[in-house]
């Protein structure tokens, strides 16, 4: 049977994931420093007032929109007023999740073999979904000096002929920071000058650790065609719900295509389904008691990773801004992948090494700061015994 080389994918079990699955069927606990599922995190949800919307009896008419139904977009829309944004919903197109509004946006501005230029380190879905959409990754490196920052020249120096987006993630996850003014104005211009589209990906906007910090890429203005993206999934912890969206911004013409090109493609996919549509409004309008709740966890435990980290010289943090993550910085002595098989085997602490998000070089690992408490208490002091002694 032949098979499209585009799901050609290395399959077989590495030995991470070999030795996570071992620990689980010992019996033994486990501790998972990698959580990203705020559903599985011990969160309460109001079960009642979150599935009740979903009753709607206009959700039985299927009267399909190809952006989607107006009242969900203008729910949208005020979300990114309470950010300071104002969108006009005919700009706003839904989609099931961020990765399928990744592969709508790819196939919209790219020909197959064209290229998309990614910061690293970043989150690595977007392999597979370029893989899927036929289009080439060039990846461009972020730098860290007391904070992470873009070297907008070394962007500059990746864009070849067939280069098409640059994209980035705002905050970025996992390094949890935040484009900079300076830097989004040298990457619209940047876009300007070469014919590219920006495509920003906020979905951990809202969790920021100082509230003053976060302004939207859809806060005008727009010089370059840009497309903003998010989702439930992060910004109400819903990520079982599947509904996202892609906000579209830009010079008039190019707009103008853009949406009317969007519109076909989501009208060939008919992805998102009445009952989250008419919910939708409800969610985004109550987000704030879920935010609120995970905002509280990933500062206390932040909190307790200074101090746990204060009392030693081995493990260091770098900075972050928000997101649920937190980069730690370890002896380089080895692979980081044996030292994350190595804390699954003798402590049970679940890590991600640094190479999973694209970290260059050894002596990196990104903890979530999503896990329960007590979890995240007990594996980080295991963790730090390991280096300390």
């Amino acid at each position: 049977m032949h098979f499209s080389a585009r799901t050609n994918w290395e399959t077989t079990e590495t030995d991470l994931a070999r030795a996570l699955r071992e620990r689980k069927e010992s019996g033994q606990p486990i501790y998972d420093l990698t959580a990203s599922n705020p559903t599985h995190c011990g969160f309460t949800y109001d079960e009642a007032a979150i599935l009740s919307p979903l009753a709607a009896q206009e959700a039985l008419i299927y009267d399909p929109i190809p952006q989607g139904t107006l009242k969900a977009r203008e729910a949208v829309s005020a979300y990114y007023r309470d950010r300071g944004a104002t969108i006009d919903p005919a700009q706003i197109i839904l989609t099931t999740s961020t990765s399928e509004a990744y592969s709508y946006l790819f196939r919209l501005l790219c020909d197959p073999g064209d290229e998309v230029l990614i910061a690293q380190p970043s989150y690595p879905l977007f392999d597979f979904l370029a893989a899927l959409d036929d289009v080439k990754l060039t990846p461009y490196a972020l730098f860290y000096d007391h904070g992470w920052h873009l070297d907008i020249e070394a962007v500059r120096q990746r864009i070849t002929p067939r280069s098409r987006v640059i994209a980035l993630v705002h905050p970025n996850n996992p390094t949890g920071h935040f484009t900079r003014a300076n830097e989004r104005a040298q990457l619209e211009t940047l876009c300007a000058e070469h014919n590219l589209a920006l495509v920003i990906d906020e979905v951990f906007l809202d969790y920021a650790f100082d509230p003053k910090q976060g302004k939207s890429f859809a806060a005008g203005p727009h010089p370059a065609l840009t497309f903003v993206l998010s989702g439930l999934s992060k910004i109400a912890a819903l990520p079982q719900m599947k509904a996202a969206w892609i906000t579209a911004l830009g010079p008039g013409e190019a707009l103008h295509q853009s949406l009317a090109r969007l519109e076909i493609i989501t009208d060939t996919f008919l992805s998102m389904n009445a009952p989250i549509q008419h919910a939708l409004p409800y969610w985004l309008e109550h987000r704030h008691a879920m935010q609120q709740q995970i905002s509280k966890r990933t500062a206390k435990n932040l909190h307790f990773l200074d101090a746990a980290l204060a009392g030693q010289s081995m493990i260091t943090r770098l900075e972050v801004e928000a997101g649920w993550y937190a980069i730690l910085r370890i002896p380089a002595i080895r692979p980081d992948e044996e030292t994350a098989i190595d804390l699954i085997r003798k402590e049970g602490i679940s890590t991600h090494p640094g190479y999973f998000f694209g970290f260059s070089g050894n002596g990196w690992l990104v903890v979530s700061l999503l896990t329960p408490e007590n979890d995240f208490q007990t594996g980080l002091n295991a963790l730090i015994r390991m280096y300390n002694g």
